[in-house]
């Protein structure tokens, strides 16, 4: 006995990659809420370590860095408007016309700064005296933008996955499409736990 076509046509479940990327990223954003209540913790009972610190921050440095992670996030979703309209590569010079590969390409680059630009301010710190070990600021300011800076690696990886797994497949489809959305699903997570970062770090000080 054959079941009848559903009257209002098929239902559309959503992906299931995607939905385990969501609900993964769900267990990440309680992760960094604990980084943020160690950094609130140590800073309530360390005021002065804090006010002292806190002044060795380059806080234009770490503005520029900030707004060149956000722009990536921006390039990122041009990326993945061109996966969704199935192209994975340029059919031109203009960005206008840029595929999938060349804004994904940008994203990568753009997030290689970054982090560049991360282990250049550690140098900075680290030579002011403020390191990993030296007290309760030291710890917690490595400890929490550490971690981001790894989760933006693993962010950078992604992108090279992405883009050799479109060159490798004989034609760019819905999976390799799938993959560049999840992609930036994460790389937009990563973006916005770094402005929390850079607002309770740099701003609120």
């Amino acid at each position: 006995m054959t079941t009848a076509p559903l009257a209002h046509g098929q239902i559309h479940r959503p992906s299931a990659t995607s939905v385990g990327t969501i609900v993964w990223l769900g267990s990440e954003v309680m992760f960094f809420a604990a980084l943020f209540a160690m950094y609130f913790s140590l800073r309530a009972n360390s005021p002065e370590i804090w006010s002292a610190d806190t002044e060795k921050l380059d806080v234009r440095f770490a503005l520029i860095n900030t707004l060149i992670l956000v722009a990536s996030s921006f390039t990122a979703q041009f990326g993945v408007f061109a996966a969704e309209r199935m192209q994975p590569r340029a059919t031109g010079k203009s960005p206008f016309k840029w595929g999938m590969v060349e804004w994904f390409f940008l994203s990568y680059v753009l997030g290689a700064i970054f982090v560049s630009g991360q282990v250049w301010e550690y140098s900075n710190l680290i030579s002011e005296g403020v390191s990993l070990s030296s007290n309760s600021y030291g710890s917690s300011f490595y400890i929490t933008t550490g971690f981001h800076a790894l989760h933006v690696t693993g962010g950078l990886i992604a992108f090279l996955f992405v883009i050799g797994r479109s060159f490798a497949a004989k034609k760019f489809g819905h999976k390799e499409a799938t993959a560049a959305i999840v992609v930036s699903y994460y790389w937009h997570f990563v973006d916005v736990v770094w402005i929390g970062l850079f607002l309770i770090i740099y701003v609120l000080k």
